[in-house]
């Protein structure tokens, strides 16, 4: 897809579902590389963040959306049945319908398909460093389907995966990659944008990988807290 077509989809997304704003976008670079790492809120969240950013994103999804014969089963059952709350077979039906625009849509916007599996799990950090060393921003919403929600911050934990994304951009150029942490935030219709957290890339990788993804979590809980309309409460950022 060219940007011009992304640009005109972006539009499209902002007028006829997510009509919101953008608020802290001076934290954003004026142009990549650069990782953005925000809330899914369900399916709102990836147009919330594509509608409102004013970059072209490439986003990470699960391999099975991107799957012609895979993507009817995983729709079915991570939103038709959990967000629409139809039952078989109505909701086989729906999620069919919905997988036949949903499938091309995010191949053509150029998705970096994530997968399960062992064989394939480099996949997603090997297309994303050869888009970053092209200046592009990669779009990750980490959140760990299998922990429940935060009943405040209606968030699951970070999983902490992702991270290794700026070991491998270090072990390619050299140089340590920004993580900018988004917050997407539905009754406010707000998407706000946080300081970035910068890969060390001379830690210790593990506990590397566990603080930058705690780092994130925390600036982004801060940020939904505080569109909160209610008390502002910080949440302390790790040593």
């Amino acid at each position: 897809m060219r940007d011009w077509t992304y640009r005109l989809l972006a539009a499209g997304l902002q007028s006829m579902i997510w009509g919101g704003e953008i608020i802290g976008d001076e934290n954003l670079p004026m142009r990549g590389p650069a990782v953005l790492v925000a809330n899914h809120h369900g399916a709102l969240g990836p147009i919330a963040v594509m509608s409102s950013v004013p970059h072209r994103l490439y986003p990470w999804v699960v391999a099975d959306m991107m799957d012609v014969s895979l993507a009817p089963d995983y729709l079915r059952m991570d939103f038709v049945e959990k967000q629409i709350h139809l039952s078989m077979p109505f909701s086989l039906w729906i999620a069919k319908a919905i997988s036949k625009l949903s499938v091309p849509l995010l191949t053509n916007i150029n998705c970096i398909p994530v997968h399960s599996n062992f064989e394939d799990l480099l996949i997603p950090f090997e297309q994303s460093v050869d888009m970053l060393l092209q200046e592009r921003f990669i779009l990750i919403f980490p959140e760990d389907p299998t922990l429940p929600l935060h009943p405040q911050f209606n968030m699951a934990p970070f999983k902490k995966g992702f991270v290794r994304l700026g070991e491998f951009y270090f072990q390619r150029t050299g140089r340590a990659l920004k993580f900018h942490p988004l917050a997407v935030h539905a009754a406010r219709r707000v998407v706000q944008v946080g300081k970035p957290v910068t890969h060390n890339p001379f830690a210790p990788p593990v506990s590397e990988r566990i603080r930058v993804k705690q780092a994130l979590e925390n600036i982004v809980r801060e940020m939904l807290a505080g569109m909160d309309g209610n008390i502002y409460l910080r949440v302390p950022l790790p040593r």
